[in-house]
């Protein structure tokens, strides 16, 4: 287990963010709070220069070690590495449309079949896989691949938040003039948000869900304020702590099909999952525009997803000045920057709070494309007409395709 848990943290994308934005907020409720409060606050002493993050490097990644291990320790009879050291549900693996042969050679090798859910709407079915006692998530995983060698089988991986409400309230600001308002359903991917922020439908898909916390309540109030009136919340946290798994994420998807949305923001971050894969896939066939963070592990990790899969839109962040966060991580493409810092949202409690990261760029992002579809606009030819260009002459890595929404920062 030590050996992979640098491994591990590599893949913990949105856990991390600047000390700016995490100043010790008091948890609401749910596992996501606990999480985030638990992985990020390793940068709580570092300051905001790359010179500081540069020299501090050595010991936040000791520290975010640390607090893994104490993640796991924790909740150690919910959480247990993959055979990809990325953290997943204790005991349980998936399997995307078993054929009954599969299914009585899985039982033949000792793994029983929890159950099996139907997505509907992205014809999908997940089997649930209980691995056989004492046997290690990781082992497991290899020796049903073997034994299912054309299945497609995953670990139930875990994703985490790209950023982190601060403790310093502000005053609500206005709505930025000029950006329109539009009726058509948004969906949100991540934990409940307060009842002050006004989402028009939130449904649980975890232990103890629907449960309000800051993160979700964040981006949806960023998401209304920008112009979106109609968000529907999928919680995908709840209170349990192995809240934000890929078939928890994969349900909330084929629900927000079923009411309808057009567009989708995810501001969470996590490994390659064969499963949101195919349901993201499902749902960009179906017309839906998916966007999500990049999250904040800085340009040196591994590849963020689902910003990372091809076809969804990718967003970092800047601050107050258009520059990338320092903090912002990398995806396999790059399609935009928005404001991601110098900003406020609301919590849980309905409290406006500076907040910093790629999390809350994205849902600026999202709602801008809302409002280009229900215009009768293709989203991302108008997201591209209004995306003004920043550093050198054209597309880059830094800031993809340019800045979308920059005057929708809520300062």
């Amino acid at each position: 287990m030590k050996s992979r848990l640098p491994l591990i943290f590599a893949l913990l994308l949105g856990a991390a963010v600047p000390a700016s934005a995490q100043l010790g907020l008091p948890p609401v409720g749910g596992a996501l709070d606990r999480v985030t409060g638990t992985l990020g606050s390793a940068l709580d002493r570092v300051g905001d220069t790359a010179g500081t993050i540069a020299r501090n490097a050595a010991d936040l990644a000791r520290e975010r070690t640390a607090r893994l291990a104490e993640l796991l320790r924790r909740h150690g009879d919910a959480i247990e590495v993959n055979a990809a050291g990325a953290p997943a549900r204790r005991g349980e693996l998936l399997a995307l449309d078993l054929s009954p042969q599969d299914l009585a050679r899985a039982r033949a090798s000792g793994f029983a079949a929890l159950e099996s859910q139907q997505l509907g709407e992205l014809g999908l079915t997940v089997t649930r896989l209980a691995v056989p006692p004492g046997m290690p998530l990781a082992k497991a995983e290899r020796a049903l691949r073997q034994a299912l060698p054309e299945a497609t089988i995953s670990a139930d991986t875990l994703n985490f938040p790209a950023g982190a409400a601060a403790s310093a309230p502000a005053k609500a600001p206005a709505p930025p003039s000029g950006t329109g308002t539009t009726d058509l359903p948004v969906g949100v991917i991540d934990g409940a948000p307060g009842p002050g922020v006004g989402a028009a439908a939130v449904q649980g898909f975890a232990r103890g869900a629907p449960l309000a916390n800051d993160h979700g309540s964040a981006v949806a109030s960023l998401l209304r304020r920008t112009g979106a009136r109609r968000v529907l919340v999928a919680d995908v946290y709840g209170s349990d702590p192995a809240g934000g798994n890929a078939l928890a994420i994969g349900r909330g998807v084929d629900w927000l099909l079923r009411q309808r949305v057009r567009v989708i923001s995810i501001s969470l971050v996590g490994p390659a999952n064969p499963l949101l894969e195919r349901a993201l896939g499902a749902a960009m066939k179906r017309g839906v525009v998916l966007v999500a963070a990049v999250g904040n592990d800085g340009p040196a990790a591994p590849p963020a997803y689902p910003a990372s899969y091809p076809g969804v839109i990718a967003v970092t962040g800047v601050d107050g000045r258009n520059r990338a966060l320092i903090e912002a991580g990398r995806a396999l493409h790059l399609d935009y920057a928005a404001p991601g810092a110098d900003m406020t949202a609301a919590n849980a409690a309905g409290q406006w709070l500076r907040v910093r990261g790629t999390s809350y760029a994205a849902p600026l992002v999202a709602a801008r494309a809302a409002l280009a579809l229900d215009r009768g606009a293709p989203a991302i030819a108008a997201l591209d007409r209004e995306a003004i260009d920043l550093g050198g002459k054209g597309a880059d890595r830094t800031y993809g395709r340019g800045l979308v929404c920059g005057a929708c920062r809520a300062r």
